[in-house]
C-alpha cells in the first residue's frame, strides 16, 4: 500500500452548485423546459434558480464535472481527508456559501477564487417522475483568474504538492492559460496530468486550446461520442473504430517521453477501451439490470473519480479501470452525482 498524502490529487474546473427538486409540468412549461434535457441557462431561466431553491424538498450538492470526479475519488479513498484539492471560481453569495459547505462535507480541499461580479454557478435538476431536465448557469465559474488565484504562492504550493492532476475539457473555455501552467509543471516534474474531452463541442470549437495542452497529457479520458468528434476534427481516417482512435490519440506528440500516453474511452454499457503499452485492450463494464438505472448523467465523472482514486495510490491501470467501473455502477443507481456513505469496492 502506498500511503496517500493530503493534496496528492489536484483538480481545477467549473464549480457548480447542483440544486435538485421535484417540479410539476407547469414549472417546466413556465421556463420552456423539456422533461429530459441538458441546456445552458438563458436570461429567461435566471429567476428559476431562486424559485427551485424555495421548493420544499430541495437538495444541494457540490457539482461541476471536475469537482464531481475529485469528490468521488475522495469518497473512494475515504481517509485521509483532503487528498483531493479543487480550484475554481464562485461568487460571494448564499449559493457560494452552500457550495463551500458541501465541498467540506465531501472532505475535498476546495480553494475557491471568489469574485463579486458574477453569482456562483448553479445547475438545476428539475425532476418530474423519472425525468430530469438540467439547466446550467456557469456564471462565476467562467470568471476564474490565473493571476489572482493560481499564481498566488499559497495556492501554487498546493499545485506543487500534488502528484496527479485532472482537468475536464470544459475548463478550456474558461482559462486555458491556467491549464497550460499546471500541465507544464506536471510534465517538467514527471507527474501525471490527465484531461477529459468532456463534450463534442470542446473538440470542435476549442480545438486550438486543446491541442496546445495535448502534448502534456499523460492520460486522456472521453466517451465514444466525444472520441468520434475528436477523431473527425483531428482528421483521423478511421473515425468509427474506437480502438483505432485511441491508438491515434495515444501517438499524438508528447513532451514528457518518460511516460507513454494512456487513452481511456468509455462507451456506456459497452466495453471501455484503453491503450496499455502498445496494445489496445477492452474492459467489460459491470452488469446492471436496466431497471436499476436511475440516472446516467454522472457516470462519466464517476468513472474518472474511481480511476483517479487508484491512480493516486500508484495502482496498475487495470485496477484504475476496475475502480472506475465500480464507481460509475454505484452512481447510476442514484439520482444526481451522489453516493452512499462508504464504498464497497473489493
Amino acid at each position: 500500500m502506498v500511503s496517500i498524502n493530503e493534496n496528492a490529487l489536484f483538480g481545477m474546473g467549473n464549480p457548480l452548485l447542483d440544486i435538485s427538486a421535484v417540479v410539476d409540468k407547469d414549472f417546466l412549461d413556465k421556463y420552456g423546459l423539456k422533461p429530459n434535457d441538458q441546456i445552458l441557462a438563458e436570461d429567461k431561466h435566471k429567476a428559476m434558480f431562486d424559485e427551485i431553491a424555495k421548493k420544499s424538498k430541495v437538495e444541494y450538492h457540490a457539482g461541476g464535472s471536475t469537482q464531481n470526479s475529485v469528490k468521488i475519488a475522495q469518497w473512494m479513498i475515504q481517509t485521509p481527508h483532503k487528498v483531493a484539492t479543487f480550484f475554481g471560481c464562485i461568487g460571494t453569495d448564499h449559493f457560494g456559501e452552500i457550495l463551500k459547505q458541501k465541498a467540506e462535507e465531501a472532505h475535498v480541499d476546495a480553494r475557491y477564487y471568489q469574485q463579486t461580479q458574477e453569482p456562483t454557478g448553479t445547475c438545476a435538476a428539475c425532476i418530474t417522475g423519472d425525468n430530469r431536465s438540467l439547466v446550467a448557469n456557469l456564471a462565476a465559474a467562467n470568471c476564474y483568474n490565473k493571476e489572482k488565484h493560481l499564481d498566488l504562492d499559497g495556492n501554487w504550493e498546493l499545485v506543487e504538492k500534488a502528484k496527479v492532476y485532472y482537468i475536464a475539457g470544459f475548463f478550456l473555455t474558461v482559462s486555458p492559460e491556467s491549464i497550460l501552467k499546471v500541465a507544464k509543471h506536471a510534465s517538467e516534474n514527471n507527474k501525471i496530468f490527465s484531461l477529459n474531452l468532456s463534450a463534442p463541442f470542446i473538440s470542435q470549437f476549442f480545438k486550438e486550446a486543446m491541442m496546445k495542452v495535448m502534448p502534456y497529457v499523460d492520460i486522456l479520458f472521453g466517451n465514444e461520442t466525444e472520441a468520434a468528434t475528436f477523431a473527425k476534427e483531428q482528421g483521423f481516417e478511421e473515425t468509427d473504430d474506437i480502438a483505432e482512435i485511441a491508438r491515434r490519440a495515444q501517438s499524438l506528440p508528447k513532451v514528457n517521453k518518460k511516460r507513454q500516453r494512456v487513452v481511456v474511452f468509455t462507451q456506456g454499457k459497452d466495453d471501455t477501451v484503453a491503450t496499455i503499452g502498445e496494445k489496445v485492450t477492452m474492459f467489460s463494464v459491470l452488469d446492471i439490470d436496466q431497471n436499476d438505472i436511475v440516472d446516467t448523467n454522472g457516470a462519466g465523472d464517476a468513472f474518472v473519480g474511481g480511476f483517479l482514486s487508484e491512480l493516486v495510490q500508484e495502482r496498475p491501470l487495470e485496477e484504475c479501470i476496475r475502480a472506475g467501473h465500480y464507481a460509475a455502477n454505484v452512481i447510476i443507481r442514484r439520482a444526481g452525482c451522489t453516493f452512499p456513505e462508504k464504498p464497497d469496492f473489493p
